[in-house]
């Protein structure tokens, strides 16, 4: 079904891997196309409760855009480049309505790291590097990472790793407050998997309203708080939340899926 990525489902949680290791994983314009689709099948898929996102083999999750399918293009063509792949994968991912996690293994970069930080959650092996090299190329990120950077690390940290065309470790990643956990290259998959069953013991449909809450907040001209109001509210309606409250008063634990 796809090329360039692997998908596969177990215990409600969807593993997709971008699967381009002689190019260390770059994102090109089929990749993110295939990422797109795989994620709808995701959203779509009831056994679908998390998504772990990851890049094949222990070099990279992913090292940056496939530079030679935009060497050549104009000021028109490099602006819809960045709609197009904002729209149809980064914003996509930000809000998409299940959490994604972001397994982070080697080199995240340029388009790679942009990727990461779209994701909801990160986690970082310790061989990772993150950077965002744009400026040395004569570009600036353009899939949202001078916005989601500055938004994790702050205006000057997002700065400095912008101009300089730098990359920094896992832990300075971590102590910058750019990845939730830094852990062995063998443990990596694992600890995604143990946030997950966290995760999914909880209500699917308060996550959902939790992720528009919390990405609301981010947004110039939306107020956060109204929206965390009206999905607060939204979820008194939902049988998830009856289950919930009835399993709390009953002393046992919430069963969602059967909601």
């Amino acid at each position: 079904m796809f090329e360039n990525i692997t998908i596969e489902n177990k215990e409600l949680v969807s593993y997709i891997t971008i699967n381009r290791p002689s190019q260390l994983n770059a994102l090109n314009k089929k990749t993110i196309q295939e990422l797109n689709a795989a994620l709808k099948v995701c959203q779509e898929d009831p056994d679908t409760g998390v998504v772990i996102l990851t890049g094949s083999g222990e070099k990279a999750f992913v090292a940056g855009a496939d530079i030679k399918e935009f060497a050549d293009f104009s000021i028109a063509e490099g602006g819809v480049l960045a709609s197009n792949g904002q729209e149809i994968l980064f914003d996509f991912v930000e809000n998409f309505p299940k959490p994604i996690l972001a397994a982070v293994n080697g080199f995240a970069l340029g388009g790679g790291l942009e990727l990461a930080l779209s994701a909801h959650i990160r986690v970082a092996s310790q061989n990772a590097k993150m950077g965002l090299p744009e400026v040395s190329l004569g570009v600036i990120p353009g899939y949202g990472g001078t916005q989601r950077l500055a938004q994790l690390v702050g205006k000057g940290r997002a700065n400095e790793m912008i101009f300089t065309a730098g990359m920094i470790t896992a832990e300075e990643a971590l102590k910058y407050g750019l990845v939730n956990y830094v852990v062995d290259q063998k443990d990596l998959i694992s600890t995604c998997e143990g946030l997950a069953k966290k995760i999914l013991k909880n209500s699917p449909m308060a996550i959902r309203s939790a992720i528009k809450a919390v990405n609301a907040g981010y947004r110039s001209g939306v107020d956060g708080y109204e929206v965390e109001i009206e999905e607060f509210g939204k979820c008194f309606g939902t049988s998830e939340f009856k289950e919930g409250t009835t399993a709390f008063l009953e002393k046992r634990k919430a069963n969602y899926r059967k909601a």
